[in-house]
């Protein structure tokens, strides 16, 4: 959802042993690793988004009451700023696997402290501040 040039978006930390869903983008997306999520439509709430994104892109189902607000992200940039909510869940049910193959070409499960080196900047520094148990954080963009 854009609110004038403010951008709201929502994203999942889904746990499951001890690990977290990363998808890794296709290569013409940048071919790095990141978070579920998207965009906050019109007329829906974070959470519905998290659900809606997590069918759409990983072919999850989730509960709302299974999500847990854990953190949020002002991003501030040039001519934009973006609001970002993160939800952690540890529940779903369906069959885990990248369904929008034009964005993303797989899956995976990784530990906090194993992420892979080519994680998005803003996923690792989301991660960061929410494993040092920091429930807000700001970056600077140019």
């Amino acid at each position: 959802m854009d609110i004038g040039n403010i951008n709201v978006k929502a994203r999942l930390i889904l746990y499951h042993k001890g690990q977290i869903l990363l998808l890794k983008q296709t290569k013409p997306n940048g071919g790095n690793y990141t978070l579920v999520g998207g965009n906050v439509e019109l007329r829906e709430s974070a959470r519905q988004s998290v659900i809606r994104e997590s069918f759409e892109e990983a072919g999850i189902l989730l509960k709302p009451e299974d999500l847990h607000l854990v953190h949020v992200l002002h991003k501030i940039k040039k001519q934009q700023q973006r609001i970002v909510m993160y939800f952690k869940a540890y529940y779903w049910e369906g069959d885990l696997k990248a369904k929008e193959t034009h964005k993303f070409k797989e899956a995976e499960w990784f530990y906090l402290d194993k992420l892979p080196n080519n994680l998005t900047q803003t996923v690792r520094h989301v991660l960061d501040e929410y494993r040092e148990g920091n429930f807000y954080s700001e970056v600077l963009t140019k």
